[in-house]
């Protein structure tokens, strides 16, 4: 299965010639097993990217609302150390963080050198929601915006530089970002909303607000295409995975995510001869003692 065929490196990003099925020839039970393997294989990246302590990975996971961010997480990093992972959700900034540049609350969050990062939702927030509900921008205190029509296209021309700049940035130092847009059609999110209303061990899942921000699809879908268009880049590229099928998205996504990592330059830290004359020196100490 060639994952990159659905990665895009440019400008060159229709959303609606984008899948949001395929069909990949496995049951599921084949693409279970498939992601099951992918895990160990991660698990077995991250104990090296975690000795090594040089890199660290940025996974960023973007969706419209029911498209399998959560259960994305849960089943594919399942047997990672929880050690060297983190997981981070961003929601509506606090008072805090309005207070700050929009980036300061993402940098609270980032891995260390040797930890895989997940941003379950993202930076990318601020030029989605926003573009659908501009007035968002008007209370966070920003220059020169006091009301809707302040905002311009200019403002999010800026952002867009900024976050390619930003991951630029974070790429030099030694941090590799890996961006999901996981892609669902209108249809299947409208199925999923009403399993959550008539299937009662899926209650939980239901928010009202989920459902009136339904009606702002096209509104998003044109947000999404736009920020794939400006912040695709060679080395930060976009993966627009087709997620009507869980099981699908997340056999594709494992499967980038075990190569992506596999190309960084990763090695256990080599001991010195003196370190293992030290080592040597503890044995016999050890064994000694357990003669005792």
């Amino acid at each position: 299965m060639d994952y990159r065929q659905y990665r895009y490196r440019d400008d060159q990003f229709e959303i609606k010639e984008a899948p949001t099925r395929v069909d990949l020839g496995l049951t599921t039970e084949e693409l279970k097993k498939r992601v099951r393997d992918c895990t160990k294989r991660l698990s077995e990246l991250q104990k090296v990217l975690y000795a090594q302590r040089t890199y660290g990975v940025i996974i960023i996971l973007q969706a419209m609302d029911a498209a399998g961010k959560d259960s994305m997480i849960a089943h594919v990093f399942s047997g990672v150390n929880p050690v060297g992972v983190k997981v981070a959700n961003f929601k509506q900034p606090n008072s805090t963080e309005i207070l700050h540049d929009y980036l300061w609350r993402i940098n609270q969050q980032l891995p260390e050198r040797g930890q895989i990062g997940i941003f379950n939702r993202s930076y990318y927030e601020d030029v989605l929601i926003t573009r659908v509900h501009p007035e968002i921008l008007v209370g966070e205190h920003l220059p020169n915006i006091e009301r809707v029509k302040d905002i311009k296209e200019s403002f999010y021309t800026g952002r867009y530089q900024d976050l390619r700049n930003y991951e630029a940035y974070l790429t030099r130092n030694g941090f590799k970002i890996l961006k999901f847009f996981l892609h669902v059609s209108k249809e299947e999110q409208g199925a999923r909303f009403a399993s959550r209303i008539e299937i009662p061990d899926k209650n939980w899942k239901f928010s009202a607000a989920d459902i009136r921000e339904h009606q702002y699809w096209d509104q998003y879908q044109a947000a999404y295409q736009k920020v794939i268009q400006n912040t695709a880049t060679k080395d930060s590229p976009w993966y627009v995975i087709p997620s009507d099928d869980k099981w699908t998205s997340r056999y594709i996504v494992a499967s980038a995510l075990v190569d992506q990592i596999s190309r960084l330059p990763l090695a256990y830290p080599l001991v010195t001869k003196d370190e293992k004359k030290e080592l040597k020196e503890a044995l016999k100490e050890l064994k000694k003692g357990n003669q005792v």
